[in-house]
């Protein structure tokens, strides 16, 4: 069990710690419960945006980096659909710092043309590089477009179009901040070698002046469930057509998610895997492919995708995989099949819990799921999922009603 102490400050900042003695070492979490599905349509980008504007100074420090570095500590940050997460890892006795560095930009960002305009032209120059000229790099743009009507994963945590980070105006981003970037909005995890009443105390010090803020209640357009297949053609300047296939899924908090979470390790989860062994190996027809989701915390996109062997018919290529798609829906999986990917699930979960780090998330992305328990349930869950679960979810997902298909064709 992971042993933690919860609190709410009285600007209903959540507070949860975790004490591991076993490590020199503390990490301060501070998850903010904004992704790229709380953007509008016409300004999409923001919550990324964030992310290297949290990086930019905020209003009593010109530069994050260099006091955590001083005090011999190391940052990250990353931005999702569903929300953004920012964290420090820090010698204990220097714990201070971070709590400095974490509430003053929670305080305030040091908003200005400058600052603005630097990180804009950085996200830009990323878009460019990894959407617009890479190989491949618009395969989502489309498939989220395609599989998505109404809820706003039909756009990417980079945005949905260039033109809405470059016309990005300063109202509209410290409209965004003071919307989202809230302590009623916020779950801060501090763990490792640290004592309950000094986090108390240092909690009460430099994050409970800070006004609360409007705590943000979401209420995102359902997705209505799709009833006819989405197909789409592109020719681009690629080495390998591809194609990626999608279908929709449960949200995480469902059963269906731990079920099909299963099913993209029994099609997709390395070279023992069946599409690996039936598509790549034997029958060559691909050069690589691969079955994944996304973890969405909201009803998500299960994949197949995949690099066609040169010479290889697309439409032959599609029909192999939905031929072994046929037998996870006719058959049960064996009891030995099923037991090798729960164990797989189970060592990963076990190897991810090894780092303070990796707690410290779990925690908050648990807490932000409703309890920060979930994260000791996860297991149980998993090994309790039966090979008929697995045959009658397979028969739900792949539906060709519920799926969406890009054939992303080389230029020949």
């Amino acid at each position: 069990m992971t042993q933690f102490e919860r609190f709410v400050l009285s600007n209903g900042l959540k507070l949860l710690i975790h004490k591991d003695a076993s490590t020199p070492m503390a990490v301060v979490n501070v998850l903010y419960d904004v992704g790229a599905r709380d953007e509008k349509e016409s300004q999409t980008g923001f919550a990324h945006l964030f992310e290297h504007l949290m990086f930019g100074g905020s209003i009593n420090i010109p530069d994050y980096d260099e006091p955590l570095q001083l005090a011999g500590g190391e940052n990250n940050a990353y931005t999702t659909n569903d929300l953004t997460n920012y964290y420090c890892q820090l010698p204990a006795e220097n714990l201070e710092t971070a709590f400095w560095l974490e509430s003053d930009r929670m305080l305030s960002l040091a908003f200005n043309e400058k600052s603005l305009d630097t990180q804009r032209k950085v996200v830009s120059e990323e878009f460019k590089e990894h959407y617009l000229n890479k190989p491949y790099g618009d395969v989502w743009h489309k498939m989220r477009e395609m599989a998505y009507k109404v809820h706003p994963y039909k756009w990417m945590t980079i945005g949905k179009e260039l033109k809405h980070i470059e016309d990005a105006q300063l109202q509209d981003v410290k409209n965004f901040f003071f919307k989202h970037y809230t302590p009623s909005n916020a779950i801060l995890v501090v763990a490792g070698n640290v004592e309950t009443d000094k986090v108390l105390q240092l909690a009460e010090k430099w994050f409970a002046p800070i006004p609360a803020g409007e705590k943000y209640i979401r209420s995102l357009p359902q997705e209505p469930q799709q009833t006819a297949a989405g197909r789409m053609e592109v020719k681009a300047d690629v080495p390998l057509d591809a194609l990626v296939k999608t279908w929709h899924m449960s949200s995480r908090l469902e059963r269906g998610y731990y079920v099909a979470d299963l099913v993209t390790d029994i099609l997709g989860g390395g070279a023992s895997s069946r599409l690996y062994q039936s598509l790549v190996k034997e029958q060559q027809l691909f050069s690589n492919i691969d079955c994944y989701h996304f973890g969405s915390t909201d009803a998500g996109l299960m994949t197949i995708d995949g690099k066609l062997v040169k010479g290889v018919s697309i439409e032959k290529a599609e029909a192999a995989a939905e031929a072994e798609l046929s037998k996870i829906k006719a058959e049960l999986v064996d009891e030995k099949e099923l037991q090798k990917v729960k164990n797989k699930t189970e060592s990963t979960i076990l190897f991810e819990d090894m780092s303070v780090m990796s707690r410290a998330q779990s925690l908050a992305f648990y807490e932000l799921l409703g309890d920060a328990q979930l994260m000791d349930e996860e297991l149980e869950k998993y090994q309790s999922i039966t090979a008929d679960e697995l045959r009658e979810e397979s028969r739900k997902i792949f539906d060709e009603k519920n799926s969406n298909t890009l054939y992303y064709l080389a230029k020949h």
